[in-house]
């Protein structure tokens, strides 16, 4: 081989590269929405990567300040609109925390097994839209199949199928109609036999594997750090979920595993959320179990009595203008992308004076340039994909 006269190939006169910046976005496939990331690059090598948010600003918390505590809860679908029954609740309890309202039963039982069902459907979704940025097609269809079954229950649960409003200041809007569990059960067994497909078309897949197996890996000690929650930490070997250790509303009375991960790994986030579809299941199902006990105690009780509220009620009136003491209240909930937190602060009256939102998913989005420095462009695909982001959540 004969090399051009100007070139040279040693080691101190070898070729030279420069640095160049790439955007990608902010509306492009692989982000998941209005966000722009401005990766330096050396040749293939991610030099650095700095997320820009503010494309989708919408002032949600300052909105809290000038709406009535029962108005602002069609705001709160709008942040994570992947799973926005989870949204509603961590809204709701915060209200409740600070107005001393407490809740019936079997208003908790539904909020439970709605929210689990949430999770899995924000899941799913996840899945589908992580094979297809990883390459793999058939996983978003077969993922984007299941998914339209859970919309179609919350559509005859509530009249809608992404922005429910669902969720109440003392319960829920509406009690499970009638065939609406039968159709759930339904699609329970029919959905666990389909689960082993979806696994398997991905989780050991030689491919798959060579994209996520030690690709973006995120250690114990800088998950918590950076104040990552959810599915990121557990991932990266944290044992920590909200249900469980500052148990709220009847998960104390549910018996679920929280699936934790060993390496931090693109591929751990990954197996992590898929596990979690599992348990996700195994609570619906016992929610399902505890509302037929509620149930089929009513004939026995006195209709109106204190127990029969209890069981049979699913929502507690309150004013349609509700009026709240002054006090404050910090609620935290275990959302499909990490902690979801509610600060909320009154001075008296009916509205908040501040509300505050937490979001697992800005924190976790903030870790990206620790974990990208060094890899190829194509890795930054995939472990942006497994950080399983909303803007909506991030840009508030």
């Amino acid at each position: 081989m004969t090399l051009a006269p100007n070139i040279s190939l040693g080691k101190e006169e070898g070729l030279k590269t420069e640095e160049f910046v790439v955007n990608i976005g902010p509306q492009h496939p692989s982000t998941h929405g209005l966000l722009r990331l401005v990766a330096t690059l050396d040749g293939e090598i991610i030099k650095e990567v700095v997320p820009h948010i503010g494309y989708l600003h919408r002032s949600t918390e300052k909105i809290a300040e000038n709406r009535y505590y029962h108005s602002f809860v069609p705001y709160t679908d709008r942040t994570d609109y992947i799973s926005a029954m989870l949204m509603n609740w961590g809204y709701v309890m915060a209200v409740e925390k600070v107005a001393g309202i407490c809740n019936p039963m079997r208003a908790e039982v539904i909020r439970v097994l709605i929210g689990e069902l949430n999770r899995l459907a924000s899941h799913l979704l996840f899945y589908g839209t992580f094979g297809m940025d990883v390459g793999a097609f058939t996983p978003f269809l077969w993922a984007f199949r299941e998914r339209e079954n859970i919309l179609r229950l919350f559509e005859s649960l509530c009249g809608q199928r992404l922005t429910y409003n669902y969720y109440r200041i003392g319960g829920v809007s509406h009690d499970l109609p009638k065939d609406w569990v039968g159709n759930l059960q339904k699609w329970l067994a029919h959905f666990k036999q389909v689960y082993k497909e979806l696994y398997d078309i991905l989780t050991y897949n030689v491919i798959f594997l060579r994209r996520t197996k030690g690709v973006g890996i995120l250690s114990k000690e800088q998950a918590i750090a950076w104040g990552c929650t959810g599915p990121v930490l557990r991932a990266s070997g944290v044992d920590w979920d909200l249900r469980r250790d500052e148990t709220y509303s009847v998960y104390k009375e549910l018996k679920f595993e929280v699936p934790v991960g060993e390496n931090g790994d693109v591929w751990d986030r990954y197996w992590v959320r898929m596990q979690e579809m599992l348990q996700s299941i195994s609570l619906v199902e016992q929610c399902l179990a505890k509302l037929k006990e509620l149930d089929d105690k009513l004939p026995r009780l006195q209709r109106g009595s204190a127990e029969w509220k209890e069981n049979a009620m699913f929502v507690i009136r309150t004013q349609s203008v509700l009026q709240v003491e002054p006090g404050e209240a910090y609620v935290r909930i275990e959302a499909a992308r990490g902690e979801l937190g509610y600060y909320l602060v009154s001075k008296g009256g009916a509205k908040p004076w501040k509300l505050k939102i937490r979001s697992g998913a800005f924190c976790n989005l903030s870790v990206l340039p620790e974990i990208t420095r060094g890899k190829l462009i194509a890795d930054l695909i995939a472990i942006l994909a497994s950080l399983d982001i909303v803007l909506g959540e991030i840009d508030r």
